[in-house]
């Protein structure tokens, strides 16, 4: 059970929003923070009406008793017309609608991606940002988190050479890619203090994208919220999410659920990899979540972000592509 805030810890938490200038746009202070995590979290799913090619399968989820709803695509890694990249806007102000995205880019399915500063103009992603072979963003090596300043590997999701994903703990030194087998040590109160490059491979991606945390490492779940110092953050509390992942056995996953609505509360992060582990992934990662939470496809929005049928603008996204 997680224990009601007093004043002072939300007091707290409001100035450490304040100090990570790219939580505070993506996911507002007003989490139930006192509903229980569920444990287990049976959906009903149902294959969404949407004109996909093969190898694309569109679910639709529902638990009337939690409350909760969700959308999952799961896209088949073995039909060769099947593509998957990692897109940025290339509008004036670096951020565009998942339709915009998917219309522009003439995808079939389009979900939002890492975190980024929106009152910058143009936008600036946080964190790792490739896109077809180019950086366009290198990692954060460090954040300030209660005065104290900790050295971080974050999460972040890869498509490799042969279109391939990939999820790792990664860093970026003189323009390459680097990652880890485990995430820098950090605990609240007891910061990394460099990071080891020496203990890391090359990462040789040709898209990728930080976001975070990690939920599931070599099919167990394995959260990450202290080593990658999303703690004392909203990000570990309950909200609208997106997470993606794969299975063993060729299938990419990605994950929308709605939240602070009547018929769907948001998820933990911990609930969030319960819901992926069903789906057999072997790894998955927590995207951007919040009012950026969304996913389009076959030019229909699937979910409602915050209850509304309006989409709020995004600078990156993750693409599912079929024969272009």
């Amino acid at each position: 059970m997680v224990q009601k805030n007093s004043k002072s810890k939300i007091f707290l938490t409001i100035i450490e929003i304040l100090k990570s200038k790219y939580i505070l746009f993506l996911i507002p202070v007003f989490s139930c923070q006192n509903i229980s995590i569920e444990k287990h979290i049976p959906m009903n799913w149902t294959e969404f009406d949407l004109d996909m090619p093969e190898g694309i399968v569109i679910l639709e989820g529902e638990n009337k008793k939690i409350p909760l709803k969700a959308w999952v695509a799961k896209i088949d890694l073995k039909i060769p017309n099947i593509q998957i990249r990692i897109l940025s806007s290339s509008d004036k102000d670096r951020k565009n609608t998942p339709m915009e995205f998917l219309d522009e880019n003439n995808a079939r399915i389009i979900m939002n991606g890492g975190y980024f500063i929106s009152d910058k103009n143009p936008a600036q992603h946080v964190g790792l940002l490739k896109t077809s072979g180019m950086l366009e963003e290198p990692a954060s090596h460090s954040v300030f988190r209660d005065s104290e300043r900790y050295f971080i590997t974050r999460g972040a999701f890869g498509i490799d050479n042969d279109g391939l994903p990939d999820i790792a703990w990664s860093s970026t030194n003189n323009d390459s890619i680097f990652e880890w087998d485990f995430p820098q040590k950090n605990r609240p109160g007891n910061p990394s203090r460099y990071i080891d490059f020496k203990s890391s491979d090359h990462w040789d991606m040709r898209d990728a994208i930080h976001a975070g945390p990690v939920l599931i490492h070599s099919n167990e779940i394995k959260i990450t919220v202290e080593e990658e110092v999303f703690f004392n953050t909203p990000v570990a509390g309950i909200q609208p999410r997106s997470a993606i992942g794969y299975s063993n056995d060729g299938f990419l996953i990605m994950m929308v659920v709605d939240g602070r609505q009547a018929d769907s509360r948001g998820v933990y992060l911990e609930e969030l990899a319960i819901m992926m582990m069903e789906f057999n992934c072997y790894e998955a990662i927590n995207l951007d979540g919040g009012g950026s939470s969304c996913m389009v496809a076959d030019n229909r929005l699937l979910n409602r972000p915050i209850g509304r049928n309006n989409q709020r603008e995004i600078m990156s996204a993750v693409g599912v592509f079929y024969g272009n």
